[in-house]
């Protein structure tokens, strides 16, 4: 075990969170220090939404965001004798209390400002009252200090705001690269639209902690509070809210694999608004909460020029339903093309200084009211009761419902309904007809499948008892498992628990996908009923490359959607068969030689050769384990596809690829899951296809192949959407990549190359074992006296796998 992880805690993977929000806002944009206090007070009446240490003193963290008080901050830099020009920023910075730490941190910031043609005009160390932090907060609070930083005249707010954000990011990024980092170092806010204040402390004390916060100077029309609620993870100065533009209540379930699209993105995003985006080695964060990582996008999207409607839609997009208007419909599909829902139960409360927002999640999982005063209050928060407003004051209120947006603009007066924000997006461009134009959609064709699939499965099924005995599929397994889905188009039900040893303590061989646990929803995560909450949930899968989000147009509609991930044979050849020019595709054979190479070189060569083939302009890369011989082993399907999209993620083209995995390995939904999480696009099980019909040819099952073969990819596709539910997750898109398993016995070196977001807390098999694994199955394969495999893993079975109830016991 790492020294580094002293416990099975990780703190980079275990966040759980159940928070408190409010914004208010006066509609017509006046700026007043009762807002400022009016927030303070609603962030005090969402203690409850938070926890406090024994010390009764140190909190998860809370924080307020308001407007850029300019006016203010002018006279604090007077006093102090700093010199600011017609056009400047400021911000809050925690670093480690430590001199050298503190110039050295000061230092790099700025010079990046420099690099930006931004001059810094002077730092001020922020006053605080350390009296009210608790004695645990107190051993990681920093030194907190506030820098004004003047722009060059002519420069306008939002191009200022972009160059503080790339040279905020690269001095973050030059700090954490050192070989002794400030473990503190951290930019709370540089802006010159919104200022924020947070810390581990109460949040009735946070303006005692501040005492800024309590200077009648300090005026707003916007205002945003936050109290975090810390579940099973450890409070940290940074992690408390609101971040730069949001904060957040809830669980982003998805973000591993978010964090990984999003960086993997970094290489098709292109904006003149952002010519140093490039310099960035990442776009999100990959070790903060999941909550940051969010306002990181959000952050790059609004800096590249997106409104803030468009961005949040974008991240958070609804349900689409069969009733919805076919524009709107229209402009999420376009959109999901090119980027995944940050999925999971979230309320989002957002500003960029001038427009304040609140969204929440596609199922409305986490509760948001509103309401309006005669006198344009305007108030949303995770609850109502946040300020005392007397009920005749109030003009209108009401909550938001599931997926829905709602806004106020300071600068205009207005407030935004959710209908009118989904009207002004999807008449930003003719989305229908771009979609209705270019997108190819791949769907079920009986006749077709009829007349090829059966050919098709004649033709396979000579060597077919090979097959079926190199990837472990014997007559047990397709008895209990496959048969019953073929027949009732859904999983067999058996009884819970599972009394074999774990696959690397196994004695017989085990199935790779053995080895994978999957994660489920716990703590303040609820799961989600696939059956009586299916309106939200989709499998559907897209194929293409994808585009710039930041320039749109009718070339990103060059996409092909399937209703779901699981190939048919007809659709499978569809895939291949498409135009080349936009959809070119190239096979790669998972069998590699044993003497010439072994497991891990052969995994590292098919990541590099994928990588060139996209380099070279392949869209589509088919992965085969079909051309079975005597002399070559199949790589297991998983740690392929893995190693595939851990290569493509790093040479941040897995945005211009698509995987399709061409195996006889996957037949249960939890081996099709494995092979999703660990990145693959779509999945064609050309064995499990070929054993349905030598079953209906051997009249082991009645009624028409193709009929039975529907059934079966029916029956998993309902266990895919269990599983995805179960972790709280709605669409495939934000489960592909998620890699939401722990590995249980697989070596460090196998996770790292093929798994890296795998949680593994116990180590086991590496490369060299499970090729031994294959090699014996493969000695037995080529057999031809051989049985067919019974392994006893579903029931006890003299001679098959060990079970914890058996006849002894």
């Amino acid at each position: 075990m790492s020294s580094k992880i002293a416990t099975l805690h990780d703190p980079l993977r275990d966040f759980r969170d159940s928070c408190g929000f409010a914004l208010l806002a006066h509609v017509d944009g006046e700026k007043s220090h009762w807002l400022v206090q009016t927030t303070l007070e609603s962030l005090a009446r969402l203690t409850h939404r938070g926890a406090v240490a024994a010390d009764g003193k140190s909190g998860d963290g809370c924080g307020i965001m308001l407007q850029f008080p300019e006016p203010f901050l002018r006279e604090v830099a007077d006093e102090c004798g700093i010199r600011l020009a017609e056009r400047f920023a400021s911000g809050l910075v925690f670093f480690s209390p430590d001199e050298a730490l503190i110039a050295r941190g000061q230092k790099i910031l700025t010079r990046h400002l420099g690099r930006s043609a931004l001059d810094v005009a002077g730092w001020r160390e922020v006053p605080t009252c350390p009296e009210v932090v608790g004695e645990q907060a107190l051993t990681s609070m920093p030194a907190i200090y506030q820098v004004f930083v003047n722009a060059p005249a002519g420069w306008r707010p939002h191009d200022i705001e972009r160059q503080l954000f790339a040279a905020r990011r690269l001095a973050f990024e030059e700090e954490r690269e050192l070989p002794d980092p400030d473990p503190l170092y951290y930019v709370v806010t540089l802006s010159n639209l919104t200022m924020v204040y947070k810390g581990l402390v109460q949040a009735e004390h946070l303006a005692d902690y501040y005492p800024d916060l309590r200077d009648e100077r300090l005026t707003s029309a916007i205002g945003i509070c936050h109290q975090r609620f810390s579940t099973n993870t450890l409070p940290r100065w940074n992690y408390a809210q609101p971040f730069r533009y949001l904060a957040h209540n809830g669980e982003i379930n998805s973000v591993n694999a978010n964090r990984d699209w999003a960086n993997a993105r970094a290489g098709i995003l292109h904006s003149p608004l952002l010519p140093r985006l490039e310099e960035l080695s990442h776009l999100v964060n990959e070790s903060g909460s999941d909550s940051s990582s969010a306002d990181n996008l959000l952050e790059v999207f609004l800096a590249g020029g997106m409104d803030i409607f468009r961005a949040m839609r974008l991240m958070m997009p609804p349900a689409i339903r069969d009733d919805m208007d076919p524009d709107l419909k229209a402009f999420i599909e376009f959109n999901s093309m090119h980027q995944e829902p940050w999925d999971g139960p979230a309320g989002v409360v957002a500003t960029n200084g001038s427009i304040a927002s609140c969204n929440l999640d596609r199922n409305g999982l986490r509760p948001a009211r509103y309401s309006i005063t005669h006198d344009g209050v305007f108030t949303v928060a995770s609850e109502t009761g946040v300020w005392d407003c007397p009920p005749e004051r109030i003009k209108r209120r009401g909550r938001l419902g599931p997926g829905e947006m709602i806004a106020v603009d300071t600068e205009t007066g207005r407030f935004w309904k959710n209908s009118a924000i989904d009207d002004s997006i999807k008449a930003s461009h003719a989305y229908r007809e771009w979609m209705s134009d270019n997108v190819v959609r791949v769907w079920n064709n009986d006749e077709q499948e009829r007349k090829a699939a059966n050919k098709f499965m004649r033709e396979s099924s000579q060597q077919l008892p090979v097959f079926q005995r190199m990837f472990g599929l014997g007559a047990e397994e397709i008895e209990t498992i496959v048969n019953p889905m073929c027949l009732e188009a859904q999983e067999p039900v058996g009884s819970m628990g599972d009394d074999t040893p774990v696959a690397v303590l196994s004695r017989r061989n085990r199935s790779i996908y053995d080895y994978f646990r999957q994660s489920f929803a716990q703590v303040t995560n609820p799961p989600i009923d696939p059956l009586r909450e299916s309106a939200v949930m989709s499998l559907e899968t897209c194929i293409g490359r994808e585009h710039n989000v930041f320039h749109e147009t009718a070339s990103h509609a060059y996409r092909v959607l399937l209703p779901w991930p699981v190939l048919n044979y007809v659709k499978y050849q569809t895939l291949l068969g498409l135009d080349q020019r936009y959809y070119r595709n190239v096979r790669f054979s998972l069998n590699y030689d044993p003497d010439s190479q072994d497991l891990k070189a052969a995994l590292e060569d098919l990541s590099e050769s994928c990588v060139s083939a996209v380099h070279g302009g392949a869209t589509i890369l088919v992965l085969s384990d079909r051309d079975l011989s005597r002399d070559r082993l199949p790589m297991p399907a998983p740690l392929a596809v893995g190693a595939v999209h851990q290569g493509l993620l790093r040479a941040g083209e897995r945005p211009n690829a698509n995987i399709i995995i061409e195996t006889g390995s996957a037949r249960d939904p939890h081996q099709y899951a494995v092979l999703l999480g660990l990145g693959a696009t779509a999945i064609y099980p050309y064995l499990a296809f070929q054993s349905i019909n030598q079953q209906q040819e051997s009249g082991a099952l009645e009624g028409e192949p193709i009929q039975l073969r529907k059934n079966y990819r029916r029956g998993i596709r309902k266990g895919l959407l269990k599983i995805l539910s179960k972790m709280g997750i709605c669409t495939m898109a934000s489960y592909r990549g998620s890699q939401l398993f722990e590995a249980v016995g697989l070596a460090p070196e196998v996770v790292s190359l093929c798994c890296p977001k795998v949680a593994s807390k116990i180590a086991g098999a590496g490369f060299a074992e499970l090729e031994q694994d294959v090699r014996r199955v493969a000695d037995q394969a080529w057999v031809e006296s051989q049985r067919p495999v019974r392994d006893g893993i579903y029931r006890f079975m003299h001679g098959g796998e060990e079970h914890a109830y058996n006849p002894d016991v």
